[in-house]
């Protein structure tokens, strides 16, 4: 069995003669809990607790571990096994993601989680110690870099693509949006006001639960505008609810479907290449996030500032970003060479 959801296990079934044990005036009316209404409402929040993304990663994870001639349940010897075969073809970060989809099968089958055995987790951290390879991390634009890209998009034939592209881009880096917060923003979501607008994201990564995040994005010089450029988008296209980013065919009609998420790389890679970009393999939807963050610490943008703007939980990623961006600005060797340079007068 590939699917973590696909049927709920027999320690979690109902017993036939369950009956809903509450009082009346907790219930409303006292009903009868039938096993299938109890299986329905519990597979339904099992669903809901594991994101769609990461069940999707589970399964792709399960469907290697078969392919290679695992069968679940497992053990440790066999896990063991496994991580041995393939640490020289797989990164040590995905075989990680592997045991713990494994690990969570067999937790959910109400199992002992064999990825858990101490044999396994060392075999593991070897594996990391001895072949990790340093994560690759989406090229950040800079200012100049979206400054040539709306340049270059505008300098196209007018279009309902190409303006759906310039809103995607100016949005996307102003707004240091996730991909899949981009383009999963409904019209319904925008709440304009005189001095710009605010996207609701009803849910995102880091609010699973829905609690509900926002982004204002103001007006600025129409050139580099986020709300005029999805203004215009919105008005040329005639959206006026439903997916505010969606396909559109090459007659250039604009399609019902919401964009894909994988298409955001795909368009920014092929932007990239149009304006002669020497760094377009390492570009991503990331390059967004990475750019603005980087940019504004830069800039000397405050840290609560960057903070709200993209969204983050927590402050070690945002103090990352900023690092990274002032690395040259704020680094000790300005004065050494300083004092050097005048030894040398």
């Amino acid at each position: 069995m590939d699917d973590l959801d696909a049927d709920l296990p027999e320690h979690l079934a109902p017993s036939p003669t369950h009956r809903d044990t509450r009082s009346s005036q907790d219930l409303g009316n006292p009903t009868e809990f039938s096993p299938s209404a109890y299986r329905s409402r519990l597979q339904a929040y099992l669903q809901a607790a594991t994101s769609d993304r990461t069940r999707t990663a589970y399964r792709s994870a399960i469907r290697q571990f078969e392919k290679w001639g695992g069968r679940l349940p497992t053990d440790s010897q066999v896990l063991v096994r496994y991580l041995i075969e393939r640490s020289n073809s797989v990164n040590p970060r995905t075989l990680e993601m592997h045991l713990t989809a494994i690990g969570q099968w067999h937790l959910y089958q109400g199992m002992a989680n064999p990825a858990a055995d101490p044999v396994v987790r060392k075999t593991m951290n070897g594996i990391r110690r001895l072949q990790g390879r340093p994560k690759q991390k989406a090229k950040a634009l800079r200012p100049e870099h979206i400054a040539a890209i709306a340049q270059s998009i505008r300098a196209l034939p007018d279009s309902k693509k190409s303006r759906r592209d310039l809103a995607l881009v100016l949005m996307g880096y102003f707004g240091a949006f996730r991909r899949s917060e981009l383009v999963a923003i409904q019209v319904e979501d925008l709440h304009w006001e005189d001095e710009g607008v605010i996207v609701r994201i009803p849910r995102s990564k880091t609010d699973q639960q829905g609690q509900g995040l926002s982004r204002a994005l103001p007006f600025g010089p129409d050139s580099v505008c986020p709300p005029t450029a999805l203004r215009a988008w919105l008005q040329c296209a005639a959206i006026e609810e439903g997916p505010v980013f969606r396909s559109i065919n090459r007659w250039d009609q604009v399609q019902n479907t919401q964009l894909g998420a994988g298409s955001v790389n795909t368009l920014l890679k092929k932007l990239g290449t149009d304006c002669g970009f020497d760094f377009v393999e390492t570009l991503s939807s990331h390059s967004f996030r990475r750019g603005m963050s980087t940019s504004a610490a830069r800039e000397k943008v405050e840290f609560e500032l960057i903070k709200k703007q993209g969204g983050w939980k927590s402050d070690a990623t945002v103090r990352e970003y900023i690092d990274e961006g002032r690395r040259f600005t704020d680094n000790a060797a300005h004065i050494l060479m300083e004092k050097m340079a005048t030894l040398l007068d």
